[in-house]
């Protein structure tokens, strides 16, 4: 039969029998797991007597009372079964810490009647009395069992900690559930539930006995279960005793009870508490008598183990790859294992009993010897490498002499202990020239070289540190490596470096931005890092490359302030090109121009308004495709082109054309451009679109259309495809007081969303800010504001250019001709539809 022992106290475990204990744990868990899926049911069903084993009148199982015992169930079953994988210990870890959620919830909200809505989660409780709690909530007991439960499950999943620390609590979840099911057979009420509170459902406390139980038992060789369940006989006397007091005091009790019910006495509830005592009485008196017991097996296995002490010696001896021998004071050779038989080539008998001088080789005997009587002289091992030249070649030992003293404290011998370590010697010996030449590699770095360990101390410098930081490579090593940074940026370092050593595999890195150094003199500095690691054995290296780049930040500062003069230029030559639009009081208007940070401030987006006649205004929107000085100049051009054709009164498909001829001119360039023609008298608007985006309408009463014109292609796109492609144009009528939206691509363009889906957007804000408001610049202006800000959160990081612009149509006088006030949208007149360009 196969045996192992405890490693505590070296009490025998049989291997069938730890796995039979298993498996009662294992069916015990699967059990308590079983009776949360019947609670469960029950509410799924609606069973009532699923719920409540005895319906209206004991407790139902509540619905999370149900989840907790499947959980704390399967949890068990897990730990309990062998052999166990990280994958089911997490899992086991999750089902627990489930459990424990619901648990402590739960006593958080009778300790604090506060609801943490997680009582009627699952199910409309309706079985719950006013009297005795909150619908749904399971009883408080329950929860305190199920919350020691999941510490037992949670506690026995971390082998390194002691097995008592999930025991004990197993042994609370089973006192609780042996409680209720004593005030059960009792007829006490009080034990059923605390105070005015819900009371623990029958078939819950037959689920966390079971539960208990089976924590119990599934560590059985460990902890409080190791001294009831191993095979001496503490473990048999532990457990008579047990089933003792499991079943000796609930029966005395019953019986007293008994005789109170016929009328001999009364006091039942007293009665029934001291059973109660009586179990834990016995308890204690049971585990105090297996520790007797035990400490008198622990006696037995000492004293075997002296038996068996000089057979376990020689055993430990021969197995053993070093050669060994004892010899007493008078260097006669009193024991040897079979690596001394092989190395000498004699047999053990032929060699017990002789002097060492006459088996050795001479060179090694003297040493042994004169090892030998330093022992014997200091009293204290000596450990000593020796070099001996023998028939086969030199070889170098490692030798360990050590005195055997009887119980008095004299040497009655001396043993020996020689190991070859030729091979480490050589070994050792590359090491020591491999260091050397790493050292003259460090030394030779340009730069100043730290290595450190994982908690940022340094073990190694070379000689460039001090230059760099005013103090000497050996000054710095033991010293943290935070040390050599300014003051203020320590937390920032050490973050950094804890940072980039949690990385699952840290790759080379270099970091420049933000990183100083301190020279002994108190001056700082700005410096350039590259860290990288190395695992060397079970320790993690950090090599951190530290050069001073005081003068690329000064070179770099030079630039950025060369950059920002030319932007400053390029945003006044920008500025200069598109101008200032005019204000017109009988045309209300507000505009808004953000240039892209990814270019010096300029771009192609323009607009313009251009008062034509006395109703007559023209407006122009553009946007020239690329970025940067070219598109300004192109821009440029082009807005000045577009407000002469405008100001000689010429529709807008015929401007269009024109300035499709001026774009087809300049070599490589795409525009898409929008022309309006507003009538304030008529309230018509006549447009022509060379590709641009939709115009946006929007009435006073927030109701936003885009304006249906015909799209032509961009400008500049009829010279590219070899013929004449013509621009049509279209009259439409607005309603009183609207509002005409302008915008180029920048506003409502993101990579990854539908623009039609962003043009939305936009319409949906312009309907709400200016729905009921009048035509007015300020309003305009606070609408315009909005849209930037809905549409462009960051504008600081937009990397496109945005024009907006913003016309308000005011209501005609009494004298305006034109459609009737109950007019409303935008409805079309005509469409102009001229031959090819």
């Amino acid at each position: 039969m196969v045996t192992h022992r405890d490693q505590a106290e070296g009490l025998p475990f049989h291997e069938p029998a730890v796995a039979r204990v298993r498996a009662v744990a294992q069916g015990a868990a699967l059990m308590s797991a079983a009776f949360g899926v019947v609670g469960l049911s029950g509410w799924v069903l609606d069973i009532a007597v699923l719920k409540s084993v005895l319906p209206g009148v004991a407790a139902s199982m509540k619905p999370n009372t149900a989840v907790a015992l499947l959980a704390l169930g399967l949890s068990t079953f897990m730990l309990a079964r062998r052999p166990m994988t990280p994958r089911k210990t997490n899992t086991a870890c999750a089902a627990a810490v489930v459990a424990a959620v619901i648990g402590g919830l739960t006593l958080l909200e009778y300790l604090t009647t506060a609801n943490a809505g997680i009582d009627q989660l699952l199910f409309r409780d309706d079985t719950a009395r006013v009297a005795t709690g909150a619908p749904g909530r399971m009883a408080p007991n329950s929860a305190a069992a199920l919350t020691l439960g999941s510490v037992a499950a949670l506690c026995g999943s971390r082998f390194r900690l002691p097995a008592w620390t999930s025991q004990i609590p197993a042994l609370a979840v089973l006192a609780l559930g042996m409680l209720r099911l004593y005030g059960f057979a009792y007829a006490v009420p009080e034990l059923e539930r605390f105070g005015p509170y819900t009371g623990m459902a029958l078939h819950t406390a037959l689920a966390l006995v079971l539960l208990g139980i089976a924590a119990f038992l599934a560590r059985p060789d460990e902890g409080p279960a190791g001294l009831l369940m191993n095979a001496g006989t503490t473990g048999a006397l532990g457990r008579r005793l047990f089933a003792t007091i499991l079943v000796a005091p609930p029966l005395l009790g019953w019986g007293v009870l008994a005789g109170e019910d016929a009328g001999l006495y009364g006091k039942r509830l007293g009665t029934a508490l001291l059973v109660c005592g009586h179990v834990i009485v016995f308890t204690v008196v049971v585990f105090a008598a297996l520790v007797v017991g035990r400490r008198i097996e622990v006696a037995h296995a000492r004293a075997e183990y002296q038996v068996r002490q000089n057979e376990l010696l020689q055993a430990f001896m021969d197995h053993t790859p070093a050669v060994m021998f004892i010899k007493d004071l008078d260097d006669r050779l009193l024991a040897l294992n079979t690596r001394f038989e092989e190395s000498t080539g004699l047999s053990r008998e032929r060699i017990l009993g002789r002097r060492e001088q006459e088996v050795l080789p001479p060179d090694m005997a003297r040493h042994m010897r004169a090892a030998g009587l330093d022992v014997l002289a200091r009293g204290n091992p000596v450990q000593q490498q020796e070099h001996v030249d023998l028939p086969g070649g030199p070889r170098d030992f490692l030798a360990t002499v050590f005195p055997l003293n009887d119980p008095n404290g004299a040497p009655y011998a001396v043993a020996v202990v020689l190991t070859d370590i030729t091979e480490r010697v050589a070994a050792q010996c590359e090491v020591e020239r491999a260091n050397r030449r790493f050292h003259a590699l460090l030394e030779s770095a340009p730069d100043a070289t730290l290595i450190t360990d994982g908690d940022g101390v340094i073990v190694m410098a070379n000689a460039q540190v001090e230059p760099l930081f005013g103090r000497a490579s050996a000054g710095v090593v033991g010293t943290k490596v935070e040390d050599l940074v300014p003051g203020p940026q320590r937390p920032l370092h050490r973050a950094l470096l804890r940072r980039y050593l949690q990385l699952p595999d840290p790759k080379p890195t270099v970091l420049d931005r933000g990183l100083h150094g301190v020279h002994s003199d108190g001056s700082e500095f700005p410096v350039e890092v590259s860290i990288s690691t190395s695992q060397a054995e079970q320790e993690t290296l950090v090599f951190l490359t530290v050069r001073d780049i005081t003068e690329r930040r000064q070179a770099e500062a030079e630039r950025a302030e060369r950059y920002e003069q030319q932007r400053r230029i390029a945003y006044t030559l920008q500025h200069s090109l598109m101008g200032e639009p005019p204000r017109l009081p009988h045309l209300p208007s507000a505009h808004r121009y953000l240039a892209s940070v990814q270019d010096p401030g300029v771009g192609g987006d323009w607009f313009d308004i251009i008062p034509l006649d006395q109703n007559r205004t023209g407006v122009v929107i553009g946007d020239v495709m690329g970025r940067g000085l070219d598109a300004a100049a192109v821009m440029g051009q082009l807005r000045a082109a577009a407000h002469a054709l405008a100001r000689t009164g010429i529709p807008p498909w015929r401007l269009m054309t024109g300035l499709d001829a001026f774009v087809n001119d300049l070599a490589d360039q795409l525009v898409t451009c929008c022309y309006l023609v507003i009538d304030q008298g008529a309230r018509e608007v006549s447009l022509c679109s060379a590709g641009h985006l939709p115009v946006i309408a929007v009435d006073r009463e927030g109701v936003t259309r885009r304006l249906q014109a015909p799209v032509s292609v961009p400008l500049g796109v009829n010279d590219l495809c070899g013929g004449g492609l013509s621009f049509r144009e279209t009259t439409r009528r607005l309603s009183p007081g609207s509002t005409l939206v302008l915008y180029t691509d920048g506003l409502v363009e993101r990579p990854g969303t539908d623009i039609d889906a962003q043009i939305d957007v936009l319409a949906h804000t312009l309907g709400t800010s200016l729905k009921g408001a009048p035509a007015d610049p300020e309003i305009l202006d606070e609408a315009a504001a909005r849209l930037i800000e809905t549409l462009i959160p960051d504008t600081a990081a937009h990397d496109d250019d945005v024009t907006l612009l913003l016309i308000g149509v005011p209501e005609p006088d009494a004298t305006t001709v034109g459609p009737t006030a109950g007019e409303v949208g935008c409805r079309p007149r005509a469409d102009r539809s001229p031959g090819p360009a």
